[in-house]
């Protein structure tokens, strides 16, 4: 009992949605004339039953999540996207409160969530650095025996008197880990923000993470990429809808993660050739995909994969608005999300795409398919190079690659032993 430093009890967050329907954008006239014809129907009918454009519902990002997490443990909290992961990191950190249930804290909680929490913008770095060690309830004198190797770490020295607010995004992700990791905090709350610095740093903090584990501190950690779930963590919890699914071992948590996102996949209403369509009747963005297909060489919907197929991927979208300069791009990765292809319609600078108003669709085409039997997952969207997504899948599409007797051996080869199989000959020199 005396090693548990978190215990979660019957934790509930209930969030109230409110859906109004309005236009993009909207003129000051607009909001005026608006404003004139709700009080004039409020003093005609002061007493009468008040007509509302929106309609409010609850929206339980968390529902009777319980468990306990001793100190050392390095735990990985995964899931589906809105599974409620990083509200519960916030209620963990004290950013929003819980809706019911309790939660127990042992010790200082250090926080890493999105980009633009926890600095004052107004603020320089060497500022921020003793703001929020104060906030930990540490000493000047504490903080200053640490403060060269924050930064040093961080690696901001030009910039350590410049308000954080010029930082770019990847600056201000550094300073803020190195002041989370280095200020001795008894719990290390990371989400998955590391991902806006570059692969270096991102490998430097997955080593203090360790380091933090290993001295005995408790590390909180979400992220998508399986992989350093996997290396980085002792323990999981898999949250599903909000709730928890699984919790144990980290090893036994993530292959109960894949699971599930195949069993939903086996279980989904299947059409010839679809491999997902958007049936939401409330989209609010101006692009979105709508629809991924696979075609044949003869241009006929197809339900399996093989290697060495031909396979055409089909992406339908829709636009609201029209844009130059975008690319189609389209993306497989194994389940621990480390991206094996990467396919892009603007390959180089001197292309681009167009996109108009309406309904559209780009054509991804393999002659050979490359990879061996097993499990991925595909992701599809709409970006403007270098600088934004203007869509993407919210989940990527599960799917398999079939085996196929590519060595014409009489049996389909061991795929474990590799992932890519690309065509090809060797003639002995005699």
């Amino acid at each position: 009992m005396s090693d548990t430093v978190i215990r979660v009890e019957n934790l509930g967050k209930k969030y109230i949605i409110g859906h109004q329907k309005q236009e993009r954008y909207t003129a000051l006239r607009d909001v005026i004339a608006n404003g004139a014809k709700s009080v004039g129907h409020k003093l005609l009918k002061p007493f009468g039953k008040q007509m509302s454009h929106q309609a409010a519902e609850e929206f339980w990002a968390l529902k009777d999540v319980s468990f306990e997490i001793k100190q050392g443990d390095r735990v990985g909290i995964i899931g589906r996207n809105g599974a409620g992961k990083s509200t519960l990191l916030k209620i963990l950190s004290r950013i929003t409160e819980p809706t019911k249930g309790r939660i127990s804290i042992k010790g200082r909680v250090a926080s890493l969530l999105e980009v633009g929490t926890g600095f004052h913008p107004e603020l320089t770095g060497r500022e921020n650095i003793y703001l929020n060690g104060s906030i930990l309830g540490m000493s000047k004198v504490e903080i200053n025996s640490k403060f060269d190797e924050i930064v040093a770490f961080a690696e901001v020295e030009k910039f350590l008197d410049t308000p954080v607010k010029r930082y770019s995004s990847g600056m201000y992700v550094r300073l803020a880990f190195a002041v989370a990791a280095h200020l001795d905090p008894e719990i290390l709350v990371v989400d998955e923000v590391l991902a806006v610095g570059d692969v270096a740093f991102q490998k430097k903090c997955l080593g203090k993470m360790e380091d933090v584990g290993k001295q005995g501190r408790t590390v909180l950690f979400v992220s998508h990429n399986l992989a350093t779930i996997k290396h980085l963590c002792t323990q999981g919890v898999l949250l599903e809808r909000g709730s928890v699914y699984s919790r144990g071992a980290i090893n036994e948590v993530v292959k109960k993660y894949e699971e599930t996102i195949f069993y939903k996949a086996e279980n989904a209403p299947v059409k010839i050739g679809l491999l997902y369509e958007n049936l939401s009747e409330q989209i609010s963005s101006n692009f979105y995909i709508s629809r991924v297909e696979i075609f044949d060489e003869f241009g006929k919907p197809k339900n399996s994969i093989f290697t060495w197929d031909y396979i055409k991927f089909r992406i339908h979208y829709v636009a609201r608005e029209s844009t130059i300069s975008a690319s189609g791009v389209l993306s497989v990765m194994t389940l621990e999300n480390t991206t094996l292809m990467l396919c892009s319609t603007r390959p180089d600078k001197t292309v681009s795409m167009e996109i108009h108003q309406g309904e559209h669709y780009f054509d991804c085409s393999f002659a050979s398919w490359p990879l061996a039997a097993g499990q991925y997952l595909l992701n599809v969207g709409l970006a403007i190079p270098m600088r934004e997504w203007l869509c993407q899948l919210q989940e990527p599409i599960p799917f398999y690659t079939e085996a196929r007797d590519i060595f014409h051996s009489g049996m389909p080869p061991d795929s474990s032993r590799y992932i890519v199989a690309v065509p090809y000959e060797i003639n002995p020199n005699d």
